[in-house]
């Protein structure tokens, strides 16, 4: 190898080792400081260890309540989002109709827009619909934002599958829906899986469109604003820390089964085909040596 290229190499491995440790950090500081024993109403310097934090992470109820109504929500949305927008992604990409290319640009819209002008329009919606803002509000306006993140990661999936699948079952006598449930959706499940993950990690995390939305309900992240100007109690370090696991945990199941579904695929595809058992020839006889 020339020296040009050991260069680049280390360059290469330097930068991206940078790179990683800038988006780390924070996360790394989140989980460190929920073991810090802060004297003080702010947990922004180290003063020690303990684990004090850990054993009462719901000790203060307005807390307790904001992770409460995060988690609903992010509960209500993903389940919503993913009947939507997998149904979405499947006419998508499975038929053709009039004004499809208008509904794939109306799916991409939100994931575009600034999140200041959707929460202000979503409230003036409300408002001028004569709804009163609060957790349903939330949810609505967090089902038409991830819904669009729903529709790109299952369409990716559905684009890598092969259609004459669902037409062999088709045509072997299996109806629409049938086709879907037993054929379609048992081969897209990962992309689903990893599509509800990303919907409600995002519905837990948003602040903007919430804070628009919210009327008197609190969220985690409406929590942690209000409580930086009194201070951050170590408790929301603790709850960041479990949900970071949460998320991670179900990535690595999601991963996982990818993994052993390819496994089997590839199992089934390099499988020898069976051979019919060879005829037995019967022995000549004295009769076949007369004849």
């Amino acid at each position: 190898m020339r020296a040009s290229d050991r260069a680049r190499n280390w360059a290469l491995g330097i930068w991206s080792a940078a790179a990683l440790l800038f988006l780390f950090i924070p996360v790394f500081l989140i989980v460190l400081f929920s073991f810090n024993d802060n004297k003080g109403r702010f947990n922004f310097t180290w003063q020690g260890f303990t684990l004090d934090h850990w054993k009462e992470p719901f000790r203060d109820p307005d807390l307790a309540k904001a992770m409460e109504n995060s988690l609903l929500i992010a509960a209500v949305t993903t389940v919503a989002a993913v009947l939507l927008g997998t149904l979405l992604a499947v006419a998508l990409t499975r038929y053709r109709f009039r004004g499809q290319g208008a509904a794939g640009f109306f799916v991409f819209l939100p994931m575009a827009t600034p999140e200041v002008v959707l929460g202000a329009s979503l409230l003036a919606m409300f408002l001028v619909a004569g709804i009163d803002t609060g957790f349903w509000t939330i949810v609505i306006a967090h089902v038409m934002f991830t819904v669009s993140y729903v529709v790109v990661t299952v369409r990716a999936r559905l684009e890598g599958m092969d259609p004459y699948i669902e037409e062999a079952a088709q045509d072997l006598g299996a109806g629409v829906w049938t086709t879907f449930f037993k054929v379609t959706l048992p081969m897209i499940a990962p992309g689903v899986v990893a599509a509800a993950v990303l919907a409600a990690a995002i519905s837990i995390d948003d602040y903007v469109v919430t804070s628009f939305n919210a009327g008197q309900t609190q969220t985690f992240p409406l929590y942690i604003f209000g409580a930086t100007r009194q201070g951050v109690p170590p408790e929301v370090n603790v709850l960041g820390t479990m949900l970071l696991v949460g998320v991670l945990l179900l990535m690595g199941l999601n991963l996982a089964v990818q993994k052993a579904l390819a496994r089997r695929d590839r199992a089934v595809v390099e499988e020898p085909p069976s051979q019919p058992p060879t005829p037995a020839v019967p022995a000549a006889g004295p009769s076949a040596v007369a004849g």
